[in-house]
């Protein structure tokens, strides 16, 4: 690989996040805020380091005898794109001899986030996993997917629009889904928060994906869900690069009664204790 292709810095480290191989474990909570990785690591033991470049904050430290990696992506699909590739790299690429290994390493991405309900069903302050995820505006279609039809790959159509969509590992959606507190459903990622999701500001909106539009595409028994900013780009890079994951949600918003969480911290608390004594 070019120099320009997978870019080190000066000290080896991977470009963006500023980590070394060896240094995360194949354990690895993505959060979309800085702060977040805070909160968790609050929960953490012997924890190895802490190091922030931008709004990627890396730890890693133990849970329970567990070594957990906890990581800050930032907010969006594009950012997703840099995580996964770099985490990619740290444990499938020869920074030695610049090629990829021969013998590939899997990881575990855990999404703890936070989303927007648009179903009537689901209320604010409960908890969603996504069993599959919708990539809304195509940001994967930048890669060639053909050798990947079939791999936890569907295409759902809407007027004249196709969009990707992508299932959560197998193993992972097992473990972590708990039918006690928790709805399953098929969550749409937007590559933004306002014109992406249909809120009108004072720009008026061009875009025909509105919120009527996404409520009605539906995949196997689900109807969209909720919308979201990063869950198809980690299960659609995770399923390209052989590796597993899985979105769990907070649902801290419902678009459909106009309503928001009154304490959300305290439901994203208990989100993270929840996902830590599974991991």
């Amino acid at each position: 690989m070019k120099s320009s292709e997978i870019i080190l810095n000066n000290d080896g480290s991977i470009y963006h996040l500023c980590l070394k191989p060896n240094q995360v474990s194949k354990e690895i909570i993505l959060v979309g805020d800085p702060f977040r990785v805070d909160i968790i690591s609050k929960h953490l033991n012997d924890i190895e380091f802490t190091i922030q470049n931008r709004e990627f904050k890396s730890i890693t430290g133990y849970y329970n005898n567990k070594r957990i990696s906890v990581i800050s992506t930032g907010i969006g699909g594009s950012n997703i794109d840099i995580v996964i590739n770099e985490l990619d790299a740290l444990f499938n690429y020869d920074f030695t001899n610049k090629c990829f290994k021969n013998q590939h390493e899997s990881i575990n991405f855990i999404r703890v986030g936070t989303s927007g309900s648009i179903s009537k069903n689901i209320s604010v302050d409960s908890w969603l996993i996504s069993e599959y995820a919708i990539d809304i505006n195509s940001q994967l279609s930048f890669y060639d997917l053909k050798n990947y039809k079939g791999k936890n790959i569907e295409v759902i159509s809407l007027e004249d629009n196709n969009f990707y969509c992508f299932r959560a590992s197998d193993e992972l959606f097992q473990k972590f889904y708990s039918n006690n507190n928790m709805h399953v459903g098929l969550t749409a990622t937007c590559n933004g928060f306002y014109a992406f999701q249909g809120r009108k500001t004072r720009i008026p909106l061009k875009n025909k994906i509105n919120i009527e539009n996404i409520k009605s595409l539906k995949l196997k028994k689900y109807n969209v869900t909720n919308l979201e900013m990063e869950t198809a780009i980690i299960y659609g890079l995770s399923n390209f690069l052989g590796h597993n994951a899985i979105s769990i949600n907070a649902i801290l918003a419902n678009r459909i009664d106009d309503l928001y969480s009154e304490n959300p911290s305290k439901v994203i608390e208990s989100l993270i204790l929840f996902t830590l004594n599974k991991i």
